[in-house]
């Protein structure tokens, strides 16, 4: 049997595929960290490295097709004698496990998202000729402030994961199945981690979990005297020298309340920017997908919002083609986006997960119908995002540079705090100079149906 101190340096070269939600992408840098600790080398190229570890969604259909054909991908290159190893990790492989494994003998090992922490351990003995290729236990690990992680976005923002898995129940979704249940971080060691991210030249702290608005639950459930709250974190956070844009994702509505509203409202550091994701707005749906709330609450929420904070932005995501969603249910949504105006709209088609109430579900809508609902619904979605764009031109904004255009090195490109990175659209520079990280005044000159565009400020 080999010894750690045979394996060379080619052996300890590893390339990180990562894929779904931003959660997973901590998963992934805290593996990253984990291993340059231990002496790993973390490279940008597949095919520079001895192993490539594809970090899975199992979400939904589209997103573990996906994540099939990286698998895939990756053990061509094996097959081909360009790496070595393939470590399939994350959602899917806690999902599937057994059928994973047995569906795919290419791969040399699998870590599920119970054991993405000890990938040090698993590659090291591996190396050294352990027979054992598989690693699953229950999700519980939670992350400390001083685990070993590498942000592995632009230097000035980063994802602070606060809590994992979740404490709902909706009929459509998995995560309870592949993540757990909710599992809090203490304020101190968020608010510890988020201190020595801000040190390290960070100025946008992302809050990620699958709802924000149920941090701290699990804790004060335990012990009634514990301070973890929303509205606690949230006042911690905003006392935390440095940070300049604090955003906050995952806002579920009957969550928001009178003082988490008026603290981001008096707040400058957190953005005033809400990302709630609704999934549909008549009672009857909703009560079929096992949200806890009723149109009305979801109103009575909105004209919170608006009302104490006027310009905030509200993003949502709907779900179309549930099972059972009739015609005239379609069209109340439709009404409902067209009057409510929301800022952003992301809208997803139901995909039937297995072992979830929805796919056991009569009534399951057919994909034609599914795709056309879609379409309309991203098409009036459309029009009120370019008539919102419009309203800028003419205005100054403050807007954090992230670099280059992606689709021209011609223009850099940058983020308003309306902007959330990936899932929004950009500020396009056309004239004036900055450096990545810089936070400039961008006078708007045109806009488009997601982006805006403008030049820098004299």
């Amino acid at each position: 049997m080999k010894t750690s101190s045979d394996l060379d340096l080619k052996n300890k070269k590893v390339h990180f595929i990562s894929l779904g939600c931003p959660k997973n992408l901590v998963d992934s840098e805290i593996m990253a960290g984990t291993l340059m600790k231990d002496g790993y080398e973390v490279v940008a190229d597949a095919e520079g490295a001895d192993t490539v570890i594809v970090n899975t969604c199992g979400f939904i259909e589209e997103s573990k097709k996906e994540s099939i054909q990286r698998i895939f991908d990756m053990s061509d290159l094996k097959e081909a004698g360009k790496i070595k190893k393939v470590v399939v990790a994350g959602c899917l492989t806690q999902r599937y496990k057994t059928d994973l494994v047995d569906s795919l003998p290419e791969a040399d090992l699998f870590v599920g998202s119970g054991e993405f922490q000890n990938i040090s351990k698993i590659l090291k003995d591996h190396d050294q000729g352990s027979a054992n290729k598989t690693f699953f236990n229950l999700p519980t690990y939670l992350q400390e402030a001083t685990t070993p992680r590498v942000n592995s976005q632009p230097r000035h923002r980063a994802y602070l994961k606060i809590s994992e898995g979740c404490m709902k129940r909706c009929a459509f979704c998995a995560i309870p199945l592949i993540r757990g249940n909710l599992q809090s971080r203490t304020i101190e060691n968020v608010v510890n981690e988020a201190k020595l991210l801000v040190a390290g030249g960070v100025k946008e702290l992302i809050i990620i979990s699958h709802d924000f608005t149920d941090y701290g639950w699990d804790i004060t459930r335990k012990n009634p005297q514990a301070k973890e709250s929303p509205f606690e974190l949230l006042k911690a956070l905003n006392e935390i020298d440095g940070a300049q844009w604090i955003r906050l994702l995952y806002l579920y509505p009957d969550g928001i309340t009178d003082e988490m509203v008026n603290l981001i409202k008096n707040s400058h550091k957190l953005v005033k920017y809400f990302d709630m994701p609704l999934q549909h707005i008549n009672n009857q749906v909703l009560k079929s997908m096992n949200r806890k709330m009723t149109r009305e609450e979801i109103v009575q929420a909105l004209n919170k919002i608006r009302t104490n904070i006027p310009d905030a932005v509200i993003r949502t995501q709907f779900i179309v083609g549930f099972p059972g969603e009739t015609a005239e249910q379609f069209e109340e949504l439709l009404k409902f986006i067209s009057e409510q105006k929301f800022d952003r709209v992301g809208c997803f088609k139901y995909s039937p997960e297995e072992n979830t109430p929805g796919g056991r579900m009569e009534n399951q809508i057919d994909e034609e119908t599914k795709n056309r609902r879609y379409e309309a619904v991203m098409e009036i979605q459309q029009n009120i995002s370019r008539d919102k764009h419009r309203a800028f031109i003419g205005r100054t904004l403050d807007v954090l540079v992230e670099g280059y255009s992606e689709e021209t090195d011609l223009l850099l490109q940058g983020r308003t705090s309306q902007q959330a990175p990936d899932i929004d659209g950009v500020v396009l520079i056309n004239d004036g100079q900055a450096k990545v990280g810089d936070m400039v005044k961008v006078r708007i000159t045109d806009s488009m149906e997601y982006d805006l565009i403008g030049e820098i400020a004299q």
